[in-house]
């Protein structure tokens, strides 16, 4: 059995500023944990800032809660819409479900350009350097060799009142990016209360970096005001995922201290929600369990045939008590819990052998009773030659077709390979897409400095609307909190998942040979320049020799003399 305990230690009041709001800006900042049934827990973070105005440039350069910094890249460059991820890890759609926001290995950009820029090739470039130096990552690194602007998989989840143009959108993602720390400061930094107050201070970089999955993001967008949509508001989304691994302790316990090494101090001031959830729908329902203190609210709804329990507890209550915890402690030894498959999920491999040529594998199964319809999006580097009737679409030995295909031959230092593929998946399949590939020979200068270990392949994107919300857990598409967002009923669900980034071994040559090729020439001239500096700088000049033979003559004979007289004695 499953119990929660929250408790607070009394450590002084916590005084709170309320003053009025004439800015039309609102922040929120919630912190959900769902245990997952393969001894791991989920904790995602969100933090959103809602501004009710237009979006204009001038408007941008004068906010309350919004970041300045991002306000003023977005508005120079005219963006419409704009995700940013950094994750390290591999999330695990088979046995973990799916998350609020996925994101694959590295770094990932996404930008949707206002109709009015003419060109959006230059505005990428500039959005991308100043992402750089704003979370200080290596987005200097897109550029056009490494992006693309797909037709079917990426769409608007904000306001748009324009029909939608791929053209104004590109797509790009760095799987060989670290997150650590210098990434996390300058996120905490876009925040309103920045880490000093609010669930933020639980982001310590020493207990967030050691976890299985970390992803950070931020996402921008236009959303409706109200249900008619006369006025868009714009909201800013900044995204914490972790995966926490509980196997360690033998009880399967786990708190916020635990996990975070501290307490909540209190909620952010400048928050009008500070929310904890806690998933409690996988507790065994045969058993009691408590919760002290007792939560705010508990939503109990059902969504998409699953029923979703959610215990909540609301941080500025708790405010003036000190620090506050959320603990789950088991009573009992803890049963392996049904892990339920999800739905879909995908992985990516390479075949073949040799540093010439192999094969880009890429299979999709589908566990569902129903048929599904996807979208495979591969973003395959220039530097790997892709042959367009090599792609073959197999289900159990026989060969399949796709319902849609674009492709996009790439150039060499100019553009990747762009490949999408729309299928269908029958009930209960596993379908492999497969495609032969040449490896291409570098110059010596393109080559990293560590060659030999080889070269990063970005992720493929597979894009698909479920029937059914098992292990589904991502937001809807209306800008409302989590509160609001397990009470949605739809007919379908958006899911996006992302592959493996997989690491190839090009042809790379013998770096060794320069260096003895510098050695030995190094020693060659030190050796002939010696002698020629000396012939050329010194002047040979001869030195008179004394002949003092009158001295060595007499220590001649007083040496015999000495000999003789020891040997006597």
């Amino acid at each position: 059995m499953l119990s929660l305990h929250a408790f607070a230690f009394f450590a002084g009041s916590i005084g709170l500023v309320t003053c009025g709001n004439p800015y039309n800006d609102f922040f929120d900042e919630e912190l959900m944990l769902k245990p997952l049934p393969s001894n791991h827990v989920y904790a995602y973070f969100q933090f959103t800032t809602i501004w009710e105005t237009a979006k204009r440039v001038e408007t941008l350069q004068h906010s309350h809660l919004f970041p300045r910094g991002l306000g003023e890249i977005i508005g120079r460059h005219n963006i419409d819409e704009l995700h940013v991820t950094l994750t390290e890890g591999l999330w695990n759609y088979e046995k973990w479900g799916y998350p609020f926001h996925d994101a694959g290995p590295g770094a990932e950009v996404t930008a949707w350009f206002n109709k009015n820029v003419t060109n959006v090739d230059e505005g990428w470039k500039g959005l991308t350097n100043a992402l750089a130096g704003l979370l200080c990552a290596s987005l200097n690194f897109v550029d056009a060799s490494n992006s693309m602007s797909p037709e079917f998989t990426f769409r608007p989840t904000g306001v748009t009142d324009e029909p939608v143009n791929s053209s104004h959108l590109r797509y790009s993602s760095l799987p060989r990016e670290i997150v650590c720390t210098e990434n996390l400061t300058p996120f905490k930094k876009l925040l309103p209360c920045d880490s000093k107050r609010g669930l933020a201070t639980l982001l310590n970089s020493a207990h967030i970096h050691n976890t299985n999955y970390h992803s950070i993001g931020i996402h921008f967008r236009s959303i409706c005001r109200d249900v008619t949509c006369t006025r868009t508001s714009l909201e800013l989304r900044q995204t914490v995922s972790l995966i926490y691994d509980t196997v360690a302790d033998p009880n399967q316990d786990w708190s916020i201290r635990k996990f975070f090494g501290m307490g909540l101090r209190g909620a952010c001031p400048l928050a009008t929600l500070s929310n904890v959830y806690v998933d409690i729908s996988n507790n065994n329902t045969n058993y009691v369990y408590e919760l002290t203190p007792p939560p705010s609210a508990k939503i109990v709804s059902l969504r998409g045939g699953q029923q979703n329990k959610i215990a909540v507890y609301d941080i500025r209550a708790h405010s003036s008590r000190g620090m506050f915890n959320v603990a789950a402690v088991h009573s009992t030894a803890k049963m392996n819990a049904i892990n339920y498959p999800s739905i879909l999920y995908a992985n990516r491999y390479i075949i073949g052998y040799g540093q010439e040529r192999g094969s880009l594998v890429t299979k999709l199964y589908n566990n569902h009773w129903q048929p599904l319809d996807v979208i495979l999006l591969q973003n395959i580097p220039w530097y790997l030659l892709v042959y367009l009737h090599s792609i073959t679409i197999t289900r159990n030995g026989r060969q399949v077709s796709p319902l849609a295909q674009r492709y996009l031959p790439g150039k060499e230092r100019k553009s990747p390979y762009y490949l999408e593929l729309i299928l269908r998946l029958p009930p209960h399949s596993v379908t492999k897409v497969s495609v032969d590939m040449d490896y291409l020979f570098l110059k010596w200068q393109e080559y990293p400095p560590d060659a030999n270990h080889g070269f990063y392949m970005e992720p493929a994107v597979v894009t698909a609307l479920l029937p059914i919300a098992r292990n589904y857990t991502a937001l809807p598409l209306d800008g409302s909190t989590i509160t609001s967002s397990f009470n949605a009923s739809r007919d379908n669900y958006l899911v996006q998942l992302r592959t493996e980034s997989l690491l190839i071994s090009l042809p790379t040559p013998d770096f060794s040979m320069p260096y003895n090729v510098i050695c030995l020439a190094c020693t060659a001239v030190a050796l002939a320049f010696g002698p020629l500096h000396n012939i050329s700088t010194k002047r040979l000049v001869l030195k008179p020799i004394e002949k003092d033979w009158k001295g060595k003559l007499f220590s001649f004979f007083v040496g015999k003399i000495f000999k003789t007289k020891k040997k006597q004695d």
